[in-house]
């Protein structure tokens, strides 16, 4: 393996930690909300509508100034000190005046969110994206500066804090509501409390990068600067919003598309089962925080197309040896789950596809980033929203929540094929194409097998399931042993 790849999957490590780590340690809170808040109730599908809400906002906010900063950052003879304060500057300025909006507004806002007699929900998730648009930068300047130990603390210190917050609020708060001090206690409002730990934990968050904000200057914040930076950045602030909207139309949509009680009871199982498929997630988000500093302050080597090559195929294998974990051990996995929302479980396995997908789709992109062609990811991405967005509008009325989940497999699928095809003509790199495929086939069989063969002991069935899985793994070490061997004989020594 070459020193590049062994860098980046090191670097993976440490950045995932803080994703993998603290998103496992949040799924302690996934059994709390669906044990503790019916699906009948629809509360956990209004936590889910509201992120979504948040995510695309979030997107909007930075305006494609996290690649931008990236971008700018590597260029040769720019000064790194105004390239970081120009991209938080004008990023804490627009945050700041989405806040100002949004208190002003906050009527008709909530109103056509579908939440006029909880407007504070809308004003405590406008106060944390706005933070976190403006702590992106901040993050992105701790990748710049190949500080992942910092970046890690940061995000485990929100994820601890939350952690323990959300689990004061439902396990312990109970059972103390009686004592005087716990007054403000109302367990019909635990949605609200989610809301309002999210804003705490970010707001202190924001503390950890005193030294960072130190450096900012407003001397060295420069509107020509800025002009260049925002001509780089516009099609990627398209591309952004509906890539964001492709991973959260349907989590929007499905309200109005079923309105009433029952749009947000199927909104709470249809979130439960994105929240049990969240590995790959997490997997592709760890590998991205590596990934993009990696590939561009490395485009002058000429080795960086293989990397990108041999570094997509990684990819596919570890996400799909994910895949084939959780269908092997969803029997086990599915106590995560409130008993009223297991019923969205055949909706997992098209979710975490459709997530492979978007990891897929990310790897091809920097085709396009490194050209500095952001359009052709606007481009692209829009024919696959517009499929995703067609396949709800067609099909929620008749199926509900499952057609979210095909809607979201569509639509990535369409975007890997644009990005693959498009890019080999105009930036071709050798990725091993049959390799990937022949993964991929290998996998749908396997997991077709788990799905028709029915064993009514669970023991009995598990030991089946391992069994698939390890015929996977062989295969992989078998066909990667030229990879694998020079790990295995350091294991030795």
């Amino acid at each position: 393996m070459s020193q590049s790849v062994k860098k980046l999957f090191s670097d993976s490590v440490i950045y995932g930690l803080s994703s993998i780590v603290g998103r496992f340690l949040n799924y302690l809170l996934f059994p709390v909300y669906t044990y503790h808040i019916s699906a009948a109730s629809g509360g956990y599908g209004v936590v889910t509508n509201v992120y979504a809400y948040t995510a695309l906002l979030l997107v909007i906010l930075t305006f494609g100034m996290e690649t931008t900063f990236f971008y700018f950052a590597n260029r040769e003879g720019m000064d790194r000190r105004k390239v970081f304060s120009t991209a938080l500057g004008s990023v804490g300025a627009v945050s700041a005046f989405f806040v100002a909006m949004v208190m002003v507004f906050i009527g008709p806002i909530s109103q056509g969110m579908g939440y006029p007699d909880h407007p504070e929900y809308i004003r405590a998730m406008a106060c944390v994206v706005a933070l976190d648009a403006f702590q992106a930068i901040l993050f992105d300047r701790l990748r710049l500066e190949n500080r992942p130990w910092k970046f890690f603390t940061l995000k485990m210190a929100f994820i601890v804090l939350s952690m323990g917050l959300n689990l004061f609020v439902f396990l312990v708060a109970p059972h103390w509501s009686h004592l005087p001090w716990m007054a403000w206690y109302n367990e019909a409002e635990n949605v609200k409390y989610i809301f309002y730990i999210n804003l705490f934990c970010t707001a202190i968050v924001t503390f950890g990068f005193i030294k960072e904000l130190r450096d900012f200057r407003f001397s060295l914040f420069t509107f020509p600067l800025l002009k260049q930076m925002l001509k780089y950045a516009w099609p990627l602030l398209l591309f952004g919003i509906v890539g964001i909207f492709n991973q959260t139309a349907d989590k929007i949509l499905l309200p109005f598309l079923l309105p009433g009680e029952e749009g947000l009871q199927q909104l709470s199982i249809y979130g439960a089962c994105v929240k049990l498929a969240m590995i790959m997630a997490l997997i592709t988000q760890a590998f991205r925080y590596a990934y993009e500093p990696f590939v561009f302050g490395g485009q002058k080597d000429k080795q960086s197309k293989e990397t990108q090559a041999q570094a997509t195929k990684y990819f596919v294998m570890f996400t799909l040896l994910a895949f084939l974990v959780v269908m092997c051990y969803i029997d086990v996995l599915q106590i995560l789950m409130g008993p009223d929302y297991r019923e969205a479980l055949p909706a997992v396995p098209i979710v975490m596809m459709a997530e492979i997908l978007m990891g897929i789709y990310f790897n091809l992109s920097f085709w396009y980033k490194l050209n500095g062609q952001t359009w052709w990811g606007a481009v692209m991405s829009s024919i696959g929203c517009a499929a995703l967005v067609a396949v709800n509008i067609i099909f929620v009325p008749r199926i509900g929540y499952m057609a979210c989940a095909w809607g979201g497999l569509v639509g990535y699928g369409i975007c890997v094929l644009l990005s693959y095809f498009i890019g080999q003509k105009k930036n071709p790199i050798p990725y091993p194409v049959w390799t990937i495929l022949g993964y991929m086939a290998l996998t749908l069989v396997l997991f077709a097998v788990i799905q028709n063969v029915h064993i009514d002991n669970m023991v009995l069935r598990l030991l089946f399931n391992t069994a698939i899985l390890l015929v996977y793994v062989a295969v992989i070490l078998w066909r990667e042993r030229a990879l694998i061997a020079p790990i295995l004989k350091r294991l030795k020594r």
